[in-house]
């Protein structure tokens, strides 16, 4: 620094005096969720206010404010690790403490986030979900939610004991135009997927009217920013009027 230049203080991490222990509320809706007793939405709520740890694997020193704002190793751009799911897709692992992190992985670094900012760093990375302590109780955050507290918004789910969100039907059968070759459109919970698209068809369709018919309604899906945001995973069935 030149003589007579101001001298910059470096702003103290908002996490300064964090000691690794679990966020209590998260934990407390953790203990809940996992024995039936608390519905995920309990999970995700206390995410929104939570510091979980983002795991690194890196040699470096040098810390760092990334570009979602989490406190990061120089080398964060290959240091931040992704888990695959049983369904394939990648998901960010998250933590609430030190003591899970170390039993997942012992040369894994802590870095501490707010639930909102991890959820960023993972759609950022195009990782679809979250997964809070895995290789213990692990809880999947879907990527509705993900997308949710990315954007400081509450998070709806698509299905609620078993029943389609009136929201969700809305939206997919103004997503559905009206066709001649459909009877009628509904929405219920999946079995495979979170939400299984019912079409009910017109009779003595060909096979190339059916298959152009399913092509058309996925396009017009896909269009749809509240299947998009609200719906986790879909699946068409097609049956007859």
């Amino acid at each position: 620094m030149s003589d007579g230049e101001p001298f910059k203080e470096i702003p103290e991490s908002i996490f300064a005096d964090d000691d690794g222990s679990a966020d209590a509320r998260l934990a407390q809706a953790l203990i809940k969720f996992s024995r039936g007793k608390a519905p995920l939405t309990d999970v995700v709520d206390a995410l929104a206010y939570a510091r979980v740890l983002v795991p690194v694997l890196a040699s470096g020193d040098e810390r760092f404010i990334g570009k979602h704002g989490i406190e990061q190793d120089e080398v964060a751009s290959t240091g931040v690790v992704a888990v695959q799911m049983p369904d394939g897709r990648a998901a960010l692992p998250v933590f609430t403490d030190v003591d899970a992190m170390k039993a997942w992985n012992v040369d894994a670094r802590p870095i501490p986030a707010e639930g909102p900012r991890a959820a960023l760093a993972a759609m950022a990375e195009e990782w679809s979900t979250l997964v809070i302590n895995p290789g213990m109780e692990t809880v999947l955050i879907p990527r509705p939610a993900v997308w949710a507290l990315g954007q400081g918004e509450d998070w709806k789910p698509a299905v609620v004991d078993g029943v389609v969100d009136g929201d969700i039907l809305e939206a997919v059968r103004a997503a559905v135009q009206t066709d001649a070759q459909l009877r009628g459109v509904d929405a219920v919970s999946g079995r495979g997927a979170e939400v299984t698209i019912v079409l009910s068809l017109a009779a003595g369709l060909t096979q190339p009217e059916l298959d152009d018919l399913v092509q058309r309604v996925q396009r017009q899906l896909a269009r749809s920013s509240v299947v998009a945001t609200r719906i986790d995973s879909l699946e068409l069935r097609l049956a007859q009027a």
